[in-house]
């Protein structure tokens, strides 16, 4: 299961479709693109140290469950699509709103404020505490007995992220890619090339 569908599979779009007054089949349409626009935006912070290290914050301030939509904070959220996607933001519901079922542009305005958090909170769940989203127990990062630690040598400091956020936006890239199944998103892959071009391959604004 991918990332998407899996947070799909825990935002009730019933709820959600009540909240920002849509009905449920142009709802649904509209996350299932909002939500890999907001993953990849996020991947794409994920890939200098500087959005690493803003986005490992973010996710230390999500931990928990992930919140029904109408406990978010339609401010914060409002913050949180700022700084993924930056200057571009405009130019992403755009093309959001474009895409063939997604709803247009006025309800992609309205879901990525509410969405946003709840991303931001599934991401948590999964690379905070390594456990599903769905609240398993966090499991305790209990490090690998390393035998025999050889010194390192003088000039090779503590693991500093990786140059360009390596590890968070590879674990971020796996969440996304890994469990991408060819059917389920219309227009996915265009999505991706879409969204690759705006953010142009890492650079939110």
């Amino acid at each position: 299961m991918s990332a998407v569908e899996d947070i799909l599979a825990q935002v009730p779009i019933n709820q959600l479709a009540q909240q920002v007054g849509a009905d449920e089949q142009a709802t649904r349409g509209a996350v299932e693109q909002a939500v890999p626009a907001l993953l990849s935006g996020m991947q794409a912070n994920a890939q200098d140290e500087g959005g690493a290290a803003s986005l490992t914050e973010a996710l230390g301030q999500h931990q928990g469950g992930i919140p029904a939509p109408d406990q978010v904070d339609p401010a914060e959220g409002d913050t949180i699509v700022n700084h993924v996607f930056g200057a571009n933001r405009d130019a992403v519901v755009n093309q959001l709103g474009g895409i063939g079922g997604a709803g247009g542009n006025d309800l992609i305005k309205k879901l990525l404020p509410i969405l946003a958090p709840i991303v931001l909170s599934y991401l948590s769940n999964k690379i905070l505490k390594g456990g599903t989203a769905g609240g398993q127990q966090p499991a305790p990062q209990t490090p690998t007995p390393a035998p025999q630690q050889t010194p390192a040598p003088q000039d090779q400091q503590a693991p500093a992220p990786q140059q360009g956020g390596g590890g968070l936006g590879d674990i971020l890239g796996d969440l996304i890619g890994g469990g991408q199944q060819g059917g389920g998103q219309s227009g996915a892959g265009g999505l991706g090339g879409i969204l690759g071009d705006l953010l142009g391959g890492g650079r939110k604004a």
